[in-house]
């Protein structure tokens, strides 16, 4: 039985560890990998404003304020000149709204257009048509997205200003994670994201972001395309103002001095492109777009780049963590393996996390918490079988005959119990109860029965009290064996105590049977240590744990000679046993078979 289940261990782990490298490739638990990504984002964000980002909003006020959106183009012709003021000009002024049409009033868009060609820090928006292969937008790493076509500025402003896209970057359920720092549009020309030309506009490095290198790619250098953002602040982290309070010279102006700037809508049912102008991300649900932009901004500015582990890495941590739990379960106690189980579940869980804090560098762990868990469950439950399977064995093959303790021994220490034997040195010890034909002579079967379990059930309970095993009944005789099938210390001396405590028990015995019945019964109990085959012995249809050998029969044979009453020990059991029991001066006895004489011993008493 146990190896079979070795097999079908070997067989179900290797399926499951296939399994789980099919699961990686497939990214088929992507998304419990971004929830974990996503907490240890929001766990981690400092919430610090950054005073060189200022969002502009156009709000419910201003819609209230200006009416019905969209406005007159010299609306935004003021709002660059307020924003503008000498001594507080911004770095970089960020438009989210797009101005790809002319509007119906041609004076107001040339009023846009002169104050355009005045201040050189304004970007406005680029948008890119990704088509039906692009439409959940799913960021790439190893080469620029190339759109299908660009939607630009009305061509009367185009010119005038500096342009980037806003194409946001959707995972599949939902959550903004990434962006694109830079399209290519259909004539070759690269078009960098709002937030990067902001950055650029204000003076940040972004040499890191222009050299990077993919460590799903063994380091491989990419085209600058995509990143995932680090967002540190909620809209409530940014310093806005209300569109039309800049628009009335009632916003702090000295704040937007070197400022990157970004405009765009938080006004319900507005939007940059026509569509829904809200998002979610890691740390906010139902944010504005604008903020996505502004936290780009925000780490563009402050260096901060999330890393990946490599492919190899991630692998081999499962592969460890299942090699760990592939063995653990088989080597320890059921209890101690699921305590270890959870702490190194929870010490991975927290050292990816402590990484991302330390690094923004981020770890892919759920296929090796998946492996973890498949490897624990499957060996634990296998070996949990077995051990069931073990234990029903044993208790149907020794429950009779040894100690409980005994049979939890045997479980718990995996000994294997299989057809056949070995040779090992034990003790024996044959018992016989004398007087017992003319007792039988006198009572009835059932008193007989009765009687004879009242003898044996004390014998019992003082065998297993020693740590004996009690091989057989075989009548009114017993076969018991000491350091067999586990081992006993001191079995010799353990097997003289046994007899002595037995003879001691027979006395209450014998005395209500002569009371009872008239009839006088004795034990007679001899002793032999000596090297035997043990093992269970028998057929598949019948199997007995016993002991075979010429010591056996030695012990046997001692016990025939003892009288009531005696306990004899042959002079290997004397030598052991002579500092704890009293004993005769022993004599020399020959016995059925045996060529020379073997000495014999008796036991007087216990020295005190």
């Amino acid at each position: 039985m146990k190896e079979k289940i070795k097999r079908i261990a070997i067989v179900l782990n290797v399926i499951l560890l296939a399994a789980v490298y099919f699961l990686y490739h497939s990214h088929a638990l992507s998304k419990l990998d971004n929830l974990l990504a996503d907490f240890n984002m929001e766990a981690t964000a400092d919430h610090v404003e950054n005073p060189n980002i200022i969002v502009v909003t156009i709000d419910e006020p201003s819609i209230e304020a200006l009416g019905q959106f969209p406005w007159p183009r010299d609306v935004y012709a003021q709002l660059l000149a307020n924003l503008n003021q000498e001594g507080n000009m911004p770095k970089a002024i960020a438009f989210d709204v797009i101005f790809s049409e002319p509007s119906n009033d041609p004076d107001s868009d040339m009023a846009f257009a002169e104050a355009l060609s005045t201040y050189p820090n304004v970007i406005l928006p680029v948008v890119g048509n990704m088509g039906d292969v692009f439409s959940t937008s799913v960021a790439k790493r190893d080469e620029l997205i190339k759109p299908s076509s660009v939607l630009k500025p009305y061509e009367l402003f185009g010119d005038l200003v500096q342009q980037a896209h806003i194409n946001k970057v959707s995972s599949p359920d939902g959550v903004i994670r990434q962006t694109w720092l830079k399209l290519q549009g259909p004539d070759g020309e690269v078009i960098p994201s709002l937030a990067y030309k902001a950055a650029e506009m204000a003076g940040a490095d972004l040499s890191r972001y222009d050299d990077m290198t993919d460590p799903k790619k063994n380091d491989e250098p990419v085209a600058k395309n995509t990143i995932t953002i680090d967002y540190q602040l909620e809209t409530d982290d940014f310093t806005t103002f209300s569109f039309v309070d800049v628009l009335n010279g009632t916003a702090q102006t000295d704040r937007f001095k070197d400022a990157v700037v970004f405009i765009g809508f938080t006004a319900v049912g507005l939007s940059s492109d026509g569509g829904q102008d809200t998002g979610v991300s890691p740390i906010e649900k139902g944010f504005k777009l604008v903020y996505a932009h502004a936290n780009i901004a925000n780490q563009l500015m402050t260096g901060i780049y999330v890393s990946y582990s490599p492919d190899w890495a991630e692998m081999l941590l499962a592969l460890l963590l299942f090699a760990l739990f592939l063995w653990l379960p088989w080597r320890v106690k059921n209890v101690y393996s699921f305590l270890i189980f959870v702490a190194v579940a929870l010490g991975v869980l927290y050292g990816q996390y402590a990484v991302y804090d330390a690094a923004t560098f981020r770890i892919d762990i759920v296929y090796g918490l998946l492996a973890m868990v498949l490897a624990y469950l499957a060996n634990v439950s296998l070996k949990s079988y077995l051990d069931s399977v073990q234990k029903s064995f044993v208790t149907r093959q020794f429950g009779r005959y040894i100690s409980p303790d005994l049979v939890k021994q045997i479980v718990e220490k995996d000994i294997d119990i299989e057809l056949g034997g070995d040779l090992k040195l034990i003790t024996i010890l044959f018992l016989d109860i004398r007087g017992f034909t003319p007792l039988s002579e006198k009572l009835t079967p059932p008193e007989l029965v009765d009687t004879l379990n009242t003898m044996f059930n004390m014998i019992t309970e003082t065998t297993l009290k020693n740590e004996g095993t009690i091989d057989k009944f075989i009548g009114d005789a017993a076969m018991i064996l000491f350091n067999a099938p586990l081992n006993v210390e001191e079995h010799e001396r353990m097997a003289v105590k046994t007899a002595y405590e037995i003879q001691q028990g027979m006395n209450k015995i014998r005395d209500d049977i002569l009371e009872k019945y008239g009839c006088e019964v004795n034990v007679g109990i001899g002793i032999h240590t000596g090297n035997v085959v043990v093992g269970n012995i028998g057929s598949y249809l019948r199997v007995d744990y016993t002991a075979i050998g010429d010591n056996v029969n030695i012990a046997a044979r001692i016990e025939s000679q003892t009288k009531k009453g005696q306990v004899h020990v042959s002079e290997q059991v004397y030598e052991k046993t002579k500092a704890f029991f009293r004993f005769d001066e022993g004599e020399d006895r020959m016995f059925k078979g045996k060529s020379h004489p073997i000495k014999v011993y008796e036991v007087l008493g216990i020295i005190e």
